[in-house]
């Protein structure tokens, strides 16, 4: 057998983006990353939003969410429980 790769493609699947460039940032941008999805997820399956809005709401909250280089253990709960606010108020003026 014979394995092949090929290039991700991105606009097929827009949240690996989003997490290649958070660990490209670094600092508290993965948990950014981790809440916004963590929350969108939950969102799709109480049926709040559809699959493809997880994308959207977790590249809101990557623009959104203030990053900090400290990496301490209050800055990353701190970092967690403001991007989830930011998620569920941008899920909540979406209207979905």
């Amino acid at each position: 057998k014979n394995l092949s790769f090929a290039a991700p493609d991105f606009s097929a699947f827009p949240c690996l983006l989003h997490a290649l460039n958070a660990a490209e940032q670094g600092g508290t941008a993965p948990t950014v990353l981790n809440a916004a999805n963590e929350v969108a997820v939950e969102a799709f399956c109480n049926r709040r939003i559809a699959f493809l809005q997880i994308s959207d709401t977790v590249a809101h909250v990557l623009e959104s969410c203030p990053v900090t280089n400290e990496i301490t253990l209050d800055a990353v709960l701190e970092t967690d429980k403001e991007a989830r606010m930011i998620a569920q108020e941008f899920i909540r003026a979406k209207g979905m």
